[in-house]
């Protein structure tokens, strides 16, 4: 039970847009992986802060943020970064996906979010992350 909980950023200068993303995914995605903690971001300086300290198991950028969106700073983040925690992209249109694609976004979710598909992409993706510990 004293599994630390997963961190995960969520990233989008409108609160309601960030508040959307935690409300669909949930604190606890799936049964397997436990409880997740969020930070929210409203700007890049924040994320960048963040992932620099390697403080965050997995970001949510929304696509669509302003000035600078989740998908321009998404394919920033996978190449500045080394062992750059997975990014999941926030799209507004299904039309949208190629462009989360081109950001190397490990997975895309498309508003308006299903909770169940949210929770699921978002655990999907968790789990391929996951490291078993080594004990030495």
């Amino acid at each position: 039970m004293g599994e630390q909980a997963m961190r995960i950023l969520v990233f989008s200068h409108k609160a309601e847009v960030r508040e959307a993303i935690i409300n669909a995914v949930g604190r606890r995605p799936a049964a397997d992986l436990g409880r997740v903690d969020y930070t929210e971001a409203s700007g890049i300086s924040e994320v960048l802060v963040e992932m620099d300290a390697g403080n965050v198991d997995l970001a949510i950028l929304d696509g669509e943020a302003q000035p600078t969106g989740g998908i321009g700073l998404t394919r920033q983040l996978k190449n500045e970064i080394e062992d750059c925690p997975p990014i999941v992209v926030a799209v507004r249109r299904k039309d949208d996906r190629w462009l989360a694609t081109w950001s190397q976004a490990d997975a895309v979710l498309v508003h308006p979010l299903d909770p169940l598909t949210a929770a699921e992409t978002v655990a999907d993706v968790l789990r391929a992350r996951r490291v078993p510990v080594v004990h030495g």
